[in-house]
Parts: structure tokens; sequence; C-alpha cells
């Protein structure tokens, strides 16, 4: 008896030609558009469109109630001409030493430090070093403007040290006024510095620090070689915060000096409130800043540069 089944041929796709697939595994990339779309129109209802709303204003002289009147450049002619402009500028210069390069190198001092000496209660420490940070920025210059007042915590500090030649109301001193407003920012700024970079260390392997003491290194030694390196990113976000903190601060100089004595305190920030509220000139006071706002992201930009190039 014959069978007259009739074996059916199967397929047997070649080791070496590709599958054919009608688009990648899930949904299509298009798609993640739609995801991100209601935070990018958040995005862009609050920061892009009041950005560019503040270039256009810029171009006007504009005191905020009548119509406003073209002039171009000429208010950005004005921050780089006006003395006075280009004094507040220099004041934020001289807070970023005070909010970012003492703070970093005191945080790196103090994170060295618990990092390598396994202090107990670590964490309680890092809470209260990092307490400044949760307090806002005005309860904290109310209480340093009672520190710095004539008959202060500080003067009475510097009295018992037998230093009482230089005691002064500081922050009525056109000389002392804007770095005791400086060392405000130091104290605020170190907590989040030395948090960031014991946070860092934390994932640093031992075993590179066992090699470094195998080859002799000391502590010193061992800390640039090892740590150090190994830390750069860390330093990268906490200068970009710090450098930000640092150009953008307003409320600090409005409570404790608003500006004075003078100008010695004025900054680019404090410019802007006073140009669009106080004298109103709101055109005036977007052009700076704008300029700000142009500086903020340059620095910004370069940090983050430098540190991936370094790695």
């Amino acid at each position: 008896m014959t069978d007259t089944t009739t074996a059916v041929p199967h397929r047997v796709s070649s080791p070496g030609r590709p599958r054919h697939r009608s688009g990648p595994p899930g949904e299509p990339r298009n798609v993640g558009w739609l995801y991100a779309l209601p935070a990018l129109l958040v995005y862009a209802a609050f920061l892009l469109y009041p950005l560019g709303r503040a270039v256009q204003i810029s171009l006007y002289d504009w005191n905020g109630n009548t119509l406003a009147t073209w002039v171009g450049l000429d208010n950005y002619v004005e921050v780089v001409r006006d003395p006075a402009l280009r004094a507040s500028f220099g004041h934020a210069l001289v807070l970023i030493g005070f909010y970012a390069v003492l703070p970093l190198a005191v945080g790196l001092v103090l994170a060295a430090i618990l990092g390598r000496a396994r202090v107990r209660g670590l964490g309680f420490f890092r809470t209260v070093v990092f307490l400044p940070q949760v307090v806002a920025m005005v309860v904290i210059a109310v209480a340093w403007r009672r520190m710095y007042s004539p008959d202060g915590g500080v003067n009475d500090l510097l009295r018992a040290l037998g230093l009482g030649g230089l005691t002064r109301g500081w922050l009525g001193d056109y000389t002392a006024a804007l770095p005791a407003v400086g060392l405000i920012g130091t104290w605020f700024e170190i907590g989040l510095v030395t948090v960031l970079l014991l946070a860092g260390m934390g994932k640093i392997p031992g075993e590179l620090y066992e090699a470094c003491r195998l080859d002799g290194a000391g502590p010193v030694r061992e800390f640039f070689t090892v740590t150090l390196p190994a830390l750069r990113g860390e330093i990268a976000v906490a200068l970009t915060l710090t450098v930000i903190a640092a150009l953008r601060t307003f409320d600090l100089v409005y409570v404790t000096t608003r500006g004075g004595p003078g100008t010695s305190t004025s900054v680019p920030s404090y410019e802007v409130y006073n140009r669009a509220f106080q004298q109103g000139r709101v055109g005036s006071a977007a052009a700076i800043a704008v300029v700000l706002t142009v500086i903020i992201f340059a620095i910004s930009f370069g940090i983050t540069r430098i540190a991936e190039r370094d790695r």
C-alpha cells in the first residue's frame, strides 16, 4: 500500500540572512514625544515664553504702564557703559569667590577628613551641615543681619577675643559690607558642597586606596592621586550650583543691605528689581536680566564642558 501523504517542505532560514521586522519592538519612537509633550508645554509656557518676552521688552523704553518706545539695543549699550551696572556685575563675580570657590575648598577638606576618619554619626553630621539648604534664605538673612549689627554676635565675639578694635557695623561699612554678605553665602553653601563630595567619595572603590597605600602614598598624595580625580563630576555639579546661586542672589542682598551702603553690594538681580519696580525702567531691567541669563548659561556650559573633556 502506497503512502499518499505528501510532506510539506519546511523553509529553513539561512543563518546569514537577517529576519525582516516591521519595526523596533514596542511603540514607535515618535510616540515618546507624545509622552514628553506635557512637560515640554509646561517648560515652554513658564520658561521659554517669559524669556522671549523679556528679550522683546528689553528692546523698548517702557515704564510698565504707558506705551513703550522702541530703542533697539540702547538698553544693552547702557549695561556696558553704565558704571553702576558694571560695578554690580563685578560684585557678582566677587560673590562667586564666596559662594563657589571658598565652599569648594572647605568642602573638600571636610569631606576628605570625614571620609578618611570614618566618624561615628556621619549621617547626623550630613544632616546638620545640609540644614541651611532647607531654611528659607530670607530667614537666614534676617538672622545674619542681627548678628552683623553693632551689638550683634559677631562684634561680641571679637570683643571676647580681645579684638574690640575690629568691631564695626559690618553691613554699613563700604569696605566690609560685600565680604560680609559673601561670607553668609559661604556658610550657606558649605553644607551642600560637603554632602555632594561625601556622596562622591562613597562611590570610589576601596581597591584604589589600597593600591595607593601599597605604593607608599600618604594621606595628602592619596587625596590628590585618587580622591580628587574621582570627584571631578561632583566638583562640576557643585561649581555649577554655587556659581548660579552667586549670580542670581537677590533675597540675601535685599534683606541685609538693599544694595548699600551706596551701591557697594548691588548685584545684577537686585538691579533688575530696583529698575523695574523702583525706577519704572522695565526695558532696562529686562536687558540686565537677559545679559545675566546669558552669563549664567555660558559659565554653566563652560564648567560642564571642562568636566566632560577631562574625563
